[in-house]
């Protein structure tokens, strides 16, 4: 065994951007003025980067002539468009808190996000897929159908006062998106600049919500600092530089979109290339060859669905070189595929988590391919690792244990909640991330198990406790656990086991009937099991691994190989 302790630090001669992002996208636009900035397939909308800075300083004033000032939260309720992107750009120019809202989120998953920050502005798109948000922000907050925009009093949702939907049409109670475009006025761009100079790199800038073991999601505070850096070394790490075209079909709800995606591309100047709304494996390939798109981001599912598409031979992908493949365990068999059917021969695998902004490991470029899918890669520049055992103590490389990060990346902390950020970031700085890794003698790190019961469905977060409490909210369910099981296509899909009151009848579908429109999708089980007990231990703790390993028997599955 190695003498050398399980620590690393990502030594770097690049510096840390000491800048907020309404300053460095202005030098950015700038720099890169003629460049395309954002193409938004779907929308048929193209920007270069002097074209983007207008829409994105009108849509800041319009903000700030709502009567939103620095510090205040704002949601963004929304599929992928240019929207979106223009709203984290506006918000950050103008001191206000973006805050991210899951578009799979039904009514008491909005309801609890808005409350839990205290969003004053929130802006929604009219639906998605079977979602539809007017209706449902109707139900949470009748009192829009009979008030002024930006006057709203919601018993409901007590701090929210300004509702912006996105779409021509208009609806009672909010604004519209489009009509606060218009270009502002000498003394608004003025104020607009001034603001800039008061601004500070460490002021919280984003919320991203990240479910927590005690089953309410938490919101990740960010600032401009943890983000624009993050998103500036995953960018050098898979070699990006101006011009780039690069597809991004990940969510831009997700650090994966707007921080390695949209800032990612903002920091090198490249091309942000939104290729739909939501993931469609045909418009991802028809984007990439007609875009002649450099880089293309993906979580292994995203990647499998293209692959196995039945038109792939269809497309030239040789623009291809680089991306990030993320979010979730990488089968072997996948990454080699996508180096060697998608051109992506300098594809990188990514590993991190939101409360780090959200990338701590990056396999390089010019990593061997044996490296790149073993491993999750070397720290990255400027982030200190190291791996601990039970007594906080740094264990000898090669050996398992709690994985803690340290750096720029760290999160400010959970918005509004010290003891659970007192919980994950210790006296010294240390992240803790609850992931279980090893680190090799040459750096390179392999995640290897999860402290935390947590379950990732093809790129989700979900933790078990969160599902587990909601279905305890069922009137024949006397008992309940969650766990993840393996699955091909997603990674992971939830599993429950149930035990029914006594004397009731439940079936799999009133089980599922009940979880539609109260909780995301993604959170509702795939497979239902009604049993007499939990296997326990001696002294009465569930043993969840068993009931993990009794379902693999039963569906004969067995677990991937993965990076």
């Amino acid at each position: 065994m190695s003498t050398e302790l399980s620590y690393v630090h990502g030594a770097s001669d690049k510096q840390l951007i000491g800048q907020t992002i309404g300053r460095f996208f202005d030098a950015a636009c700038a720099r890169h003025a003629g460049q395309d900035a954002l193409v938004v397939r779907h929308q048929n909308i193209r920007l270069s980067y002097r074209e983007l800075r207008l829409k994105v300083d009108a849509l800041a004033c319009g903000l700030r002539r709502l009567g939103l000032e620095p510090g205040d939260r704002i949601g963004i309720w929304s599929q992928n468009n240019y929207e979106w992107a223009l709203t984290q750009f506006a918000t950050a120019k103008a001191g206000l808190v973006l805050v991210n809202i899951n578009p799979a989120y039904r009514r008491s998953e909005l309801e609890y996000a808005l409350n839990k920050v205290g969003c004053r502005a929130l802006i929604l798109s009219p639906s998605f897929k079977s979602s539809d948000y007017l209706a449902m922000l109707a139900d949470l907050a009748p009192e829009l159908g009979h008030c002024e925009p930006g006057l709203l009093r919601a018993h409901r949702l007590p701090k929210l006062e300004i509702v912006i939907r996105l779409g021509a049409d208009r609806s009672p109670g909010m604004a519209n998106f489009d009509d606060l475009l218009r270009p502002p006025s000498r003394d608004e761009a003025d104020v607009l600049e001034e603001l800039g100079d008061r601004l500070q790199f460490d002021d919280p800038i984003n919320i991203q919500f990240t479910s927590g073991t005690t089953g309410n999601p938490k919101g990740a505070t960010l600032s401009h600092h943890n983000i624009l850096n993050n998103g500036f070394f995953v960018g050098e790490a898979i070699r990006l530089k101006e011009g780039d075209r690069v597809c991004i079909p990940v969510p831009l709800y997700h650090c994966f979109g707007m921080v390695m995606g949209n800032l990612g591309c903002l920091t090198h100047g490249a091309t942000m290339v939104y290729p739909a709304e939501a993931f469609e494996p045909l418009a991802v390939l028809r984007t990439i060859a007609e875009e002649k798109c450099a880089a293309a981001y993906g979580v292994p599912t995203m990647f499998i669905a293209m692959l196995d598409h039945p038109e792939f031979a269809d497309f030239d992908l040789s623009s291809l070189r680089t991306g990030i493949m993320a979010g979730s365990p990488c089968p072997i068999q996948v990454m080699q595929r996508v180096i060697d059917k998608m051109n992506m021969r300098e594809v990188t695998i990514a590993y991190g988590m939101t409360e780090t902004s959200p990338v701590s490991f990056q396999s390089g470029t010019d990593d061997s391919i044996e490296r790149r899918v073993s491993t999750v890669g070397r720290v990255q520049p400027h982030c200190e690792v190291k791996i601990i055992d039970n007594d906080g103590r740094i264990v000898p490389r090669g050996t398992p244990g709690e994985l803690c990060t340290r750096g720029y990346s760290v999160m400010l902390g959970y918005w509004g909640d010290e003891a659970k950020s007192a919980e994950a970031i210790d006296r010294g700085g240390w992240m803790h991330t609850g992931d279980i890794a090893t680190i090799d003698d040459a750096g390179f790190c392999n995640i290897v198990g999860r402290i935390k019961d947590m379950v990732i469905r093809g790129g989700e977060n979900i933790y078990p406790r969160e599902i587990e409490e909601f279905l305890y909210t069922h009137p024949k369910v006397l008992d309940v656990q969650v766990v993840g099981i393996p699955d091909e296509k997603y990674g992971e899909e939830l599993c429950a086991w149930i035990i029914p009151r006594e004397g009731e009848r439940l079936t799999e579908d009133e089980v599922r009937e009940y979880c539609k429109g109260q909780i995301a999708h993604y959170k509702i089980p795939r497979y239902i099991r009604f049993v007499d007990s939990f296997p326990m231990t001696v002294t009465g703790k569930i043993q969840k691994f068993l009931i993990r390993q009794r379902m693999k028997e039963e569906l004969g599955l067995d677990e991937a190989k993965t990076a």
